[in-house]
């Protein structure tokens, strides 16, 4: 691993897609929390609005650090290039990523730049795996996915609650999720794109397959479990199709604290039957309509992205991830908890992870790594810090 010289780059951070609905919310949260000496920018396509929100910024908080404005267009690789050779840290909101996320990552992986997005789209992931991992590891970028509520809650939960448990044994984990929120237009629009491309997702994940190491001496695994009432948490528990287990796999592959075979397996918690069987139907419904061009289309114009609920409706939302972990001898009982899942939590989650990546003390990596693997405590203690509970509920 060779980091590349970035000391003398203009910007410790850059948020771009900083004026859509997630991306102006951590851009708030970067404005109201960073330290007064972080030399940050707001990046998009339209400097104009990128130029409204960096002075509604400053009206919110005047003594904070100044903020520069890049113009960056995902049509134009050039102008990604720009980005990532002016920044320590690239922080991207502009998705779905499959379709605009790929350039800016190549260009993040080449420049040494790191890199991290709220992607939950396992498409996506393998593909810059196979294709730009061995660069960033040559030039020592950081490609990290998943860093909202897909996948930090569940990553870090699980290393939390492994950390735990004894040391050099088989280890399980089940993670149960509860959550009450609404999704924004751009969630949608991801979440349709995937179940469209169920495909060239399953060709992705095989092509990764053939180029990632196996693992030596050690088993990592997340199966999907059988539906089941789970009386550990008094709920239904419903497995959950999610980016999260693979997350979670990647990180107990590379982390030897794991154990010798660690297994995960994530649900969806709902206390009442019928809500589960009405959850489960409603998820098929998407992914068939996700199939038919007309019924995408007009799904996709109920709610476009750059749309999202209201600040009352995220002030009421919340969620709560509740871990059951067992090995040794030991059970334990762990949760991870916050409020509005999908803005909220996930712009204070992308903020600080992009903060950690730009002034902690971190573990030597390089490629694409987890949350866990890249900032695992770090990440953690300054998330608590914030205010997500992380906490131990019960252990015997």
């Amino acid at each position: 691993m060779s980091r590349l010289n970035r000391t003398d780059r203009p910007y410790d951070i850059v948020l771009f897609g900083a004026t859509g609905f997630v991306g102006t919310l951590t851009a708030e949260y970067l404005a109201a929390h960073a330290p007064k000496d972080l030399r940050w920018a707001l990046a998009g396509r339209s400097e104009l609005k990128l130029a409204r929100l960096r002075e509604r910024l400053r009206e919110q908080a005047p003594g904070g650090a100044e903020i520069g404005v890049l113009r960056a267009d995902v049509a134009e690789p050039a102008s990604l290039r720009r980005l990532a050779e002016h920044a320590r840290v690239v922080a991207t909101t502009v998705g779905p990523y499959v379709t605009y996320g790929e350039e800016l990552v190549a260009a993040c992986a080449d420049t040494g730049t790191d890199c991290l997005d709220l992607s939950g789209e396992p498409e996506f992931v393998d593909m810059t795996y196979v294709r730009h991992d061995a660069r960033a590891r040559e030039t020592g970028a950081r490609l990290v996915h998943a860093c909202g509520f897909d996948s930090v809650p569940h990553d870090l939960g699980v290393y939390f609650t492994v950390r735990q448990l004894p040391q050099g044994v088989p280890l399980t984990v089940d993670g149960f999720v509860t959550a009450d929120a609404a999704f924004s237009g751009g969630t949608f629009a991801s979440a349709l794109n995937q179940f469209s491309r169920a495909r060239q997702m399953t060709a992705a994940a095989r092509d990764r397959r053939r180029h990632e190491p196996r693992l030596m001496g050690r088993r990592a695994a997340t199966p999907t479990g059988a539906p089941r009432f789970a009386p550990e948490v008094g709920a239904w528990a419903l497995p959950l199709p999610t980016i999260d287990p693979q997350i979670v796999r990647r990180s107990a592959r590379s982390l030897d604290r794991y154990g010798p075979d660690f297994r995960y397996r994530h649900y969806a918690a709902v206390r009442h039957l019928p809500v589960a069987v009405g959850g489960v139907a409603a998820v098929g419904a998407l992914a068939v309509a996700a199939q038919l061009p007309s019924a995408r289309r007009w799904l996709s114009d109920r709610l476009k992205p750059g749309e999202g609920p209201s600040a009352e409706k995220r002030a009421r939302s919340w969620f709560s991830v509740r871990f059951v972990g067992e090995g040794g001898g030991r059970r334990v009982f762990t949760e991870v908890a916050g409020g509005d899942p999908g803005y909220g939590e996930t712009a204070k989650m992308f903020a600080e992870s992009a903060l950690s990546l730009a002034f902690d003390d971190l573990p030597p990596t390089a490629g694409q790594v987890t949350t866990a693997v890249a900032m695992g405590d770090a990440l953690t203690e300054r998330l608590r810090a914030a205010g997500i509970t992380f906490r131990v509920a019960a252990s015997r």
